[in-house]
Order: C-alpha cells, then sequence, then structure tokens
C-alpha cells in the first residue's frame, strides 16, 4: 500500500519504518525542514536504540522518502497517518492546533476519497472534530472517513513495540477503512481491537494513566516503607507475584517523566472536568510525581544539612534509560534544587544533554567517573545499566565523601555498604 505520514516527529518516523518493514511504500512529510533534510540523509534527530539501522536500510530500499512537495503527498496518497504534536497547555489540556492545521491541510488537497487515521494522542471526541475542520475547510464534495489508532510506543522500546505490539487497537465506523488498515498491519501477530473513534482515544489516555498510577502508588508506599523500615522493593515483589496486579511499574524511584505519561494524566484530567467529572484519583497520582523528587532531595538534605560549595555528582539527566528525552525529566528538578542550595553540579548521561537553561550553571562530564571524582555525594537519577557496572570499590577512594543516594533503587545495598558506601535509596533499602 502507499501510505503517508504528516508529522516526522518519534512517533511519525517510528510509524514509517514499521510500514516500509511490512513491505508497504511510505511518504513522510513535515513543517520543519531541517528535519526532513536529516532524514533524508539518513540521521535521526532522537536516540532510539535499533531505529538509525532500520532508516538506513529502507532509505536504501526505497521504502520509505521523505518529501518537501506537501500538497502532492496529500493528493496521490489515500492512506494518510496524522502524527502530530499535542503538546500540554498551561491549563494542562491537551493543545490540537497542529492536529487542526494538518486537518485543514488534507481538506485544502482533498481531491478523492482519503481514509485519515489519527495516531496521534489525542483526547476523548477529536475524531469527530477533524471530520469536521475537513468538512468545513474542503473545497469540492469529496467523501472521507476519520480512524484513530493510537501508538503504544515506549521511549527506548519503540523498535520493538512497533513490530510486536501487545495490542492494536482501531477506532473506525467504516467496515471498508477497518479491513483496509487489518491489511495494512498484516504480518503483525497482535490482538487487534477494533471499536469507535472515542473509545480508541480514551483507551490511550487510559492505559498510560493507569501506569502512572501504579508508579506513583509504589512511590507512596516507598515513604511508609521508609518510615515502617521495610524494604519497598520486597513489598513490590510480594504484591506484584499477584497476577492481577504484575511486576511491572512498581519500582520505586523519584517518579514519572518524559513526554507522555505527565501530559496525558492532565489532559484526561482536563477531560474529566470539561465533562463535570473529578478524577480524585489521577489528580492525586499527579500531586505524588510532582513531590516525589523532592523527597530524594528531601533525603540528601538531612544527610549533608548544607550543599553550599559541596560538589554532587548526578548521574543521569533522561527520565529513563535507553532515550535522550529530557522532557519534564525528574533529574532536572533535583538538579535545580541543589544549584538553589549553592552546591556544585556535576552531570553525566550517556546521550542526553542537558538543557539550554542549564548549561551555564551545571558542568556535564563525558564519563560518570570524572563527574564522581571529588564528589561529596552521588545522586543516581537515571536507570542506565552503565552505571551498575562502575567500578564502585575503585572510585570510592577518589571522592571527597563515599555518599550515595539511589533514586532508581538500581544498585545493590548489601553490596554498596560492604565497600563502604554511605547508601540510601527509595523506599528504606
Amino acid at each position: 500500500m502507499n501510505v503517508l505520514i504528516i508529522g516526522a516527529g518519534y512517533v511519525g518516523t517510528t510509524t514509517g519504518l514499521l510500514f516500509a518493514e511490512l513491505g508497504h511504500s511510505v511518504t513522510v512529510i513535515d513543517v520543519d525542514q531541517k528535519k526532513i533534510n536529516d532524514l533524508q540523509k539518513g540521521k535521526l534527530f532522537f536516540y532510539e536504540p535499533g531505529l538509525d539501522t532500520l532508516l538506513t536500510k529502507h532509505l536504501a530500499s526505497g521504502k520509505i522518502t521523505f518529501e518537501n512537495d506537501h500538497q502532492r503527498a496529500i493528493k496521490d496518497n489515500n492512506l494518510i497517518f496524522i502524527c502530530v504534536g499535542t503538546p500540554q497547555n498551561q491549563d494542562g489540556s491537551a493543545n490540537l492546533h497542529f492536529l487542526r492545521e494538518a486537518s485543514e491541510f488534507i481538506a485544502s488537497n482533498l481531491n478523492e476519497y482519503k481514509i485519515i487515521v489519527i495516531k496521534s494522542t489525542v483526547p476523548a471526541g477529536s475524531s469527530k472534530q477533524v471530520k469536521l475542520w475537513i468538512e468545513n475547510t474542503k473545497k469540492d464534495p469529496v467523501s472521507f472517513d476519520v480512524l484513530s489508532n493510537p501508538e503504544f510506543l515506549r521511549e527506548g522500546n519503540a523498535l520493538h513495540d512497533a513490530l510486536y505490539p501487545d495490542r492494536i487497537i482501531l477506532g473506525s465506523e467504516n467496515d471498508k477503512a477497518t479491513a483496509l488498515l487489518q491489511e495494512l498491519y498484516k504480518g503483525i501477530k497482535s490482538p487487534f481491537f477494533v471499536t469507535t473513534p472515542s473509545a480508541a482515544e480514551l483507551i490511550k489516555y487510559t492505559a498510560n494513566s493507569f501506569l502512572a498510577t501504579k508508579i506513583s502508588f509504589i512511590n507512596e508506599i516507598a515513604i511508609l516503607c521508609d518510615k515502617l523500615h521495610i524494604n519497598v522493593q520486597d513489598v513490590a515483589k510480594g504484591v506484584g507475584l499477584d497476577l492481577r496486579i504484575g511486576q511491572l511499574f512498581l519500582e520505586a524511584g523519584i517518579g514519572y517523566g518524559g513526554s507522555c505519561f505527565p501530559k496525558d494524566v492532565l489532559a484526561l484530567i482536563d477531560t474529566a472536568k470539561k465533562n463535570n467529572i473529578d478524577l480524585s484519583i489521577l489528580e492525586k497520582v499527579h500531586a505524588i510525581n510532582e513531590n516525589q523528587p523532592g523527597y530524594l532531595f528531601k533525603k540528601v538534605k538531612t544527610r549533608l544539612i548544607s550543599l553550599a560549595a559541596k560538589k554532587i555528582a548526578v548521574l543521569g539527566l533522561s527520565f529513563k534509560a535507553q532515550t535522550d528525552d529530557i522532557r519534564q525529566s525528574p533529574s532536572l528538578k533535583i538538579i535545580q534544587n541543589l544549584i538553589n542550595e549553592g552546591a556544585i553540579v556535576e552531570v553525566h548521561d550517556p546521550v542526553a544533554k542537558l538543557p539550554g537553561n542549564l548549561v551555564d550553571t551545571v558542568c556535564q562530564k563525558d564519563s560518570a567517573e570524572e563527574a564522581i571524582t571529588n564528589a561529596d555525594a552521588i545522586l543516581i537519577c537515571t536507570d542506565w545499566p552503565q552505571y551498575k557496572n562502575i567500578n564502585w570499590a575503585g572510585i570510592k577512594n577518589k571522592m571527597n565523601s563515599p555518599i550515595i543516594f539511589d533514586g532508581r533503587n538500581m544498585l545493590n545495598t548489601a553490596e554498596m555498604r560492604s565497600i563502604g558506601y554511605i547508601y540510601e535509596g527509595i523506599g528504606y533499602n
């Protein structure tokens, strides 16, 4: 099939490469000309393991192209995926500006029947809004259908999730369009669940909000564990063995971040409020997550008393391992707190870079060992596997004080203390 992707961002690029891998002919367009130019040269603008190899493969095969002629692309393709960003407004609601732009651009170039599939994360009812925007903008009486096909990509695992998804959700009210999408995904072994477009949109928000709830729940239990002198990892393991609960997302730490969970939780709360519903559980989930980085910082303050002129090594900038995404990263909140207290902060991350507002006040080192040398304490903020492999026994003597605050509970408590470290995690471990 011939497929057009509108939006060459994280979701659009990954989706386009998936369809190319499935044997389809894919065209990708974007208003960001530099992004298109880079992708034409095989250069990804984000870090995602394995995706660069697939990009090189399908640029060579000709299965994927990144185009400048947007009008021709719309007219030449009858299956169009909208993969534009839906950033967060100040009030927590989803900003649909780019979605509207894409819809009206499609409408202006609507020359024959099109199937328009929304893959962007959007509030329930957005498919109806897109249909209305297109109806009000199109010049000719051409028919079209609007479907919802939300993505469930985990940053750091996007390639695997695209090729081996847990499920494919399709919101469709047209049998022919449904059959075409099923054919598009042929070759993917996964449950294919068809529902209404609005239900598909709500499934995406509900899934992310439920996972965020598990994280905030275990983080609140971790604070109780600190008071009761109980290892939260033991509690999480015991609870997670219940198949109704499961062990995933029961890892206590400094909270969730990234471009999805924080945004989607607030957007779902906003949707509820607009319908006079109070999602008090999710409001608490958000509040707990906002406070969780501060909980680790309180541990630092309690132990060190004064941070003025103390050198603190922060390991990890990205909100989780295997990505360079620092959006809403708990690490950045902690770094800012350290700066406010007069600490000298040096950081390391294997791929993520400091944001512009911190480059003049924080020093980013090329290796974790450089950041640790002469440090008065270490804060682990991202669970990069490289940090487990540091020669902790050997580097201890290079520190001013052998103190570690593990915000991801990734190191072995007994081992670190046997080496001679003062070691604190989240949840008495």
